[in-house]
């Protein structure tokens, strides 16, 4: 009983690291300015959730 519990605490802390990660990600996205910057940002949010939404590059 207390190895399930202790695994779903790994898993908790895994989905907050991610979405943590994954908010940091797209702030330094939105302050991309070069085209490569970009892309080379979008592949690690890619890698990190393969179907986390990507913001539209702003005007």
């Amino acid at each position: 009983m207390a190895h399930n519990r202790a695994e779903r605490f790994r898993e908790i802390r895994r989905r907050r690291r991610r979405k943590e990660k994954l908010k940091k990600l797209k702030a330094r996205l939105a302050e991309a300015r070069s085209e490569s910057e970009r892309a080379r940002i979008i592949e690690k949010i890619r890698r990190i959730s393969p179907f986390s939404p990507i913001p539209e590059k702003r005007a």
